[in-house]
């Protein structure tokens, strides 16, 4: 055991099962972000859970954290706060302008919408890495 890691009884799911998404819904993220990745050249991710207010500079800074900050596209849910931002790096907002993450993120909002959260994430995934082209 690791520092900072919990010992959980046998049988006992792991804590990430106790969100929002099933195994399978996770798979179907984990595929869309490496084929956004990889389709693209710049780095993908999401966040899901709670922001705190504002919610838009709580994005940015989750977004300023991650490894390559003026590569990165962040998606950030909050499904309680019915709250979502798209954060684009520098480098980025190039090949994805604010136009097309505001369009994504309609697409996005209407599957939350209906019910479909997984969805949502990765059809909006799919629209921005199509936005954004070969890298």
């Amino acid at each position: 055991m690791t520092v900072g890691e919990t010992q959980r009884q046998v049988g006992t799911p792991p804590e990430v099962l106790d969100g929002p998404f099933s195994t399978r819904q996770l798979l179907r993220i984990d595929e869309a972000l490496r084929l956004a990745d990889q389709g693209t050249g710049l780095v993908f991710s999401v966040f899901v859970g709670g922001l705190d207010e504002p919610i838009r500079e709580h994005a940015e800074r989750l977004h300023r954290q991650l490894a390559d900050p003026d590569r990165s596209v962040l998606i950030a849910v909050s499904p309680n706060q019915r709250q979502l931002e798209v954060v684009t790096g520098r480098h980025a907002r190039k090949r994805i302008p604010d136009t097309y993450a505001k369009l994504a993120a309609l697409s996005m909002v209407a599957a939350f919408g209906g019910g479909d959260l997984a969805g949502g994430i990765i059809n909006g995934l799919d629209q921005l890495a199509s936005h954004a082209g070969k890298g």
